[in-house]
């Protein structure tokens, strides 16, 4: 039978050996200290420890870690402005005891850096250039802390500035700014396509007068033309130019009647319409351009006979002017 001493024993005996034993997770590391001391680093993996002498003083993580940091400070043209920057870091592995024994609160730390160069670098710029060189700002903040947190043992991987937040008012004056340009910019567009089309339309005018000009003059053309043909023709069957004239004129004339009685919309007017009327019309005609060529024939006459009355005179080269 086994004494109760050997069980109590052998129960503290397997306590000591689960106690000394202990386990480091991936991408982590384990400081080990020794009556207080620092006495190792374990990585990953199973290991093995003094029970009551040595003591897990903490754990450090080794993957990459993200801390947002949300600082709000004013502009080169005095308009406050919230930012949030995101630093990506992590511990160095090779120095796990500088990153566990030299920083207390490395989240701390690392905020006030980023708090200092942000606050140093936006009020140089205006607002519009801190949206344009964010990129710039969170190079020096990294720049700046990696020269700081190195010696503690931490890498900054990136710095990331995230979100650019100015005041509500400023946002809705840059809205309607915008909006505005975009409203100006439509407008010279409208107008410029305005003037195109009117432009356009003149020139489209301007060759349908053209057009229609020259087919006013070409129908003139050959009326006059047929007009000449159909003398001609009627000439040739023993019928002078006058009557011929005033056959042509009587035509054009009942043609010219039953134009208008074909369209129900038409004006008409009320004309001569006796078989007597088209000859009527010619003989007039006739006689106005008669009584013109002996007017203006009367005028060249006169004309010649003031000509031939005048004196003549000499120029100072002894010569008449009528003879140069």
């Amino acid at each position: 039978m086994v004494s109760p001493g050997l069980i109590i024993v052998g129960i503290i005996a397997l306590f000591l050996l689960l106690s000394a034993l202990f386990t480091v997770k991936q991408q982590s590391a384990v400081i080990l200290e020794r009556f207080g001391k620092f006495h190792s680093i374990r990585q990953s993996g199973l290991h093995l420890k003094i029970p009551v002498i040595d003591r897990i003083a903490g754990k450090i993580n080794l993957r990459i870690q993200q801390l947002d940091v949300i600082i709000e400070t004013k502009t080169k043209d005095n308009v406050f402005v919230k930012l949030k920057v995101s630093v990506q870091f992590k511990v160095i592995q090779e120095k796990v005891y500088e990153a566990f024994y030299k920083l207390e609160f490395p989240h701390d730390q690392i905020t006030s850096y980023v708090f200092d160069v942000v606050r140093a670098e936006v009020p140089k710029l205006k607002l519009d250039d801190v949206f344009e060189r964010k990129d710039d700002v969170a190079i020096a903040v990294k720049r700046e802390l990696n020269e700081a947190m190195t010696t503690y043992g931490y890498d900054i991987i990136n710095t990331l500035i995230t979100d650019i937040d100015p005041d509500i008012q400023v946002k809705n004056a840059m809205n309607r700014i915008n909006a505005a340009d975009r409203e100006k910019t439509a407008a010279e567009y409208e107008a410029e396509a305005g003037r195109i089309r009117i432009v356009a339309k003149a020139k489209a005018e301007a060759e349908s007068k053209r057009l229609q000009g020259q087919g006013i003059a070409d129908q003139r053309r050959e009326i006059a033309r047929g007009l000449v043909e159909s003398v001609d023709i009627l000439n040739k069957v023993g019928i002078n130019s006058q009557e011929a004239s005033a056959l042509i004129v009587v035509t054009q004339h009942y043609d010219t009647l039953q134009a208008i009685g074909a369209d129900t919309n038409s004006n008409l007017i009320l004309l001569p319409n006796s078989p007597q009327a088209g000859s009527d019309m010619l003989n007039n005609m006739v006689a106005s351009f008669t009584a013109s060529n002996v007017v203006g024939e009367s005028m060249k006459q006169a004309d010649s006979t003031r000509r031939i009355s005048k004196p003549h005179t000499k120029d100072e080269f002894g010569k008449h002017p009528e003879s140069e």
